[in-house]
């Protein structure tokens, strides 16, 4: 009855993950979406508790109020901008969670085969799941153990100093060791060996010195790979630990991780590789951490910022029939996203055509300032992706940037040197004019110069976003 009612729920749950993961694809379906997921993981979570194997309640409960303490508390204080470094800390966890449950799995295992023929026979839960195993079996269950271990420890390392870069606790400038991909390989090849020693011994050693390696794979992978990138980085880990829930599954013999690991590791692979078409990379590159630095001297940026103050940037704007506004994580930063959408209402109710901008990797993570303009209640028909968009800024009045930089950048196609040569870009100082919304002269995250500050149609709109949009809006007629 048991095994009947958990299976049952399972499969209702895989529905509604699925029904969740489709409804994320647009932002009108995107709030029911969310409460599938919920009540998914809800009664996987309920099925799991009461379902074959269940018991020790209490500890079991006790766990389930901290953690859903914890997850409450951290929701509420966590802030939008935060959200990437938060990403990359459950990330974090996933790959974290399928290091101990595999060293777990490894244990027991060992213990039951120690055990005689009629001791097996009384097991129960996974014990029991482990005694009814062909040898057959164990050898395959090895390699789902040494490979949840590895994908494991290379997404949790790999997460931290994705949560580090994001967090600015870590240079987010691309870092590699002496001897470069040659010590990844190195470690990929160690570990290959390991699954070799593993597999015919099931000893503790080859597990250990294999973790050992992942780490370092995660770690170094990871220093790797520019700022200018972690959108890519922050996907391409998600993908990571939905692979290593998935490799969990296979150890547990759970059907439904193994079913959620699947869809999240290969919707955040699909990501990935949409992002890296919409940013000119090699898929390969980023699995590789390969990209990211220069290839030699940047070209120097001539000329100098010049500066605006409010009363220029809201006559120009009076003057506008169309404006396309591009955000990036300094609106997020400032908080100016409500500014922005009253700056909005105010221009179309003058009859002026206003549209946003999106770039596939603004912010520092998938989809950061669609949700941003979406809790401001932005009117999605108006917030356009790049390639709907590029090719109108040659007829745009005013393009307004709010806190981007690399997404702006004419270096990509003007600079073969610069570390995001050949990534699409919105070409906004094709527009009239531009204005660029920026706390100072620096080059933000990045570290990348941003000639388009330089040009003669740009004007530098400086000070915090939401400070200067609120400075602006009564001066809009």
């Amino acid at each position: 009855m048991e095994f009947g009612f958990t299976t049952a729920a399972y499969v209702v749950s895989a529905v509604l993950f699925i029904l969740s993961l489709g409804g994320l694809s647009g932002q009108e379906s995107a709030k029911r979406a969310v409460w599938y997921g919920i009540v998914g993981m809800g009664l996987a979570i309920f099925a799991t508790l009461v379902g074959p194997g269940s018991g020790l309640w209490l500890l079991s409960l006790l766990l389930l109020a901290a953690g859903g303490t914890i997850g409450y508390v951290v929701a509420k204080r966590v802030q939008m901008t935060e959200m990437p470094q938060l990403v990359a800390a459950m990330h974090s966890l996933v790959g974290l969670a399928a290091v101990f449950v595999g060293y777990i799995a490894h244990f027991e295992l060992g213990n039951v085969l120690a055990m005689g023929h009629e001791e097996r026979a009384a097991l129960d839960g996974f014990a029991g799941l482990l005694a009814h195993k062909t040898g057959v079996e164990q050898s395959i269950l090895r390699v789902e153990v040494f490979l949840g271990i590895f994908i494991g420890a290379v997404t949790f390392t790999g997460s931290v100093i994705a949560y580090g870069k994001l967090a600015g606790k870590v240079s987010s400038v691309a870092t590699k060791l002496p001897g470069g991909h040659m010590l990844n390989a190195a470690a990929a090849g160690l570990s290959v060996l390991c699954l070799i020693w593993y597999f015919n011994t099931g000893g503790f050693l080859p597990l250990f010195v294999m973790t050992l390696a992942a780490l370092f794979i995660g770690y170094h992978l990871i220093m790797g790979i520019g700022g200018a990138d972690m959108p890519v980085v922050v996907s391409m880990l998600n993908s990571y630990s939905g692979w290593a829930a998935a490799a969990i599954g296979f150890s547990l013999g759970n059907d439904l991780l193994i079913v959620v690991g699947a869809l999240v590791g290969s919707s955040g692979a699909i990501l990935s590789y949409i992002m890296c078409k919409a940013m000119n990379r090699s898929f390969v590159s980023v699995i590789l951490g390969g990209f990211g630095g220069t290839s030699g001297p940047q070209m120097e940026v001539e000329g100098e910022q010049v500066a605006i103050e409010a009363d220029g940037v809201a006559a120009a704007l009076n003057d506008a029939d169309s404006v396309v506004i591009i955000p990036g994580y300094g609106m997020a930063v400032a908080q100016a996203q409500q500014a922005v959408s009253e700056l909005t209402r105010k221009l179309r109710a003058q009859g002026k055509t206003v549209r946003f901008a999106i770039h596939p990797v603004a912010g520092r993570l998938p989809g950061h300032m669609n949700v941003l303009l979406a809790e401001a209640k932005v009117p999605y028909d108006i917030v356009l992706e790049m390639d709907e968009i590029n090719d109108d800024f040659p007829d745009t009045d005013v393009a307004i940037v709010i806190g981007s930089n690399d997404i702006v950048n004419p270096a990509a196609q003007e600079d073969p040197n610069s570390p995001i040569a050949g990534m699409p870009v919105l070409e906004c100082w094709k527009a009239k004019q531009v204005f660029v919304s920026k706390r100072g002269q620096g080059t933000g995250y990045s570290g990348i110069e941003n000639p388009l500050f330089f040009k003669e149609n740009t004007r530098m709109f400086y000070g915090d976003a939401k400070a200067s949009l609120d400075k602006l809006m009564p001066m809009i007629d």
